[in-house]
């Protein structure tokens, strides 16, 4: 297997990381950089599971070979909250128990997050489109559109709350 060297920035920190090219970037995310939230669950790009925002728009990461992200900015569950902020969706999808199993929240809360971006007041159907992508087995998807919900509200009422970190 030919090794290479690719070059993409994750989680807003630059990563070089050698790489085959038959490597998935599942894998590089996962086995390589050690960020697990990132999921396995159908490998055919049908779940959501694997779901990261690469350059802005939603990727199933199993389906993208690695040195497709060359260059590329990538967004993992790990890098919208951390040990000291939840991101007020994380925080939503607490709340109201749409975490359930835990297996699609990252998934989930990653198509939340580009949903309310680019439409800060979905009404229910849109939410519903907005997360379409992805597979719950747990929670019958109500709790999930009320966690969006419920974050789209105190997103759309809060100024600070988009985007900026607690001290």
């Amino acid at each position: 297997m030919s090794k290479l060297n690719i070059e993409l920035t994750i989680n807003g920190k630059k990563r070089k990381v050698e790489t085959t090219t038959s490597t998935r970037l599942l894998d590089l995310i996962r086995d390589d950089l050690h960020l697990t939230g990132t999921k396995e669950g159908c490998g055919k790009g049908e779940c959501g599971a694997c779901t990261v925002i690469m350059n802005g728009e939603l990727a199933a990461s199993c389906l993208i070979l690695a040195p497709q992200a060359d260059g590329a900015a990538i967004t993992t569950i790990e890098g919208i909250g951390d040990d000291k902020y939840l991101d007020p969706i994380q925080e939503a999808f607490i709340e109201t128990g749409a975490v359930q199993c835990g297996f699609c929240t990252p998934g989930m809360i990653l198509a939340a997050k580009k949903l309310l971006e680019e439409n800060p007041h979905p009404d229910e159907e849109e939410i519903k489109r907005g997360i379409s992508g992805n597979l719950c087995r747990c929670t019958g998807y109500q709790k999930i559109i009320d966690a969006i919900k419920l974050a789209a509200n105190r997103l759309s009422s809060s100024d600070s709350g988009r985007g900026k970190k607690d001290a």
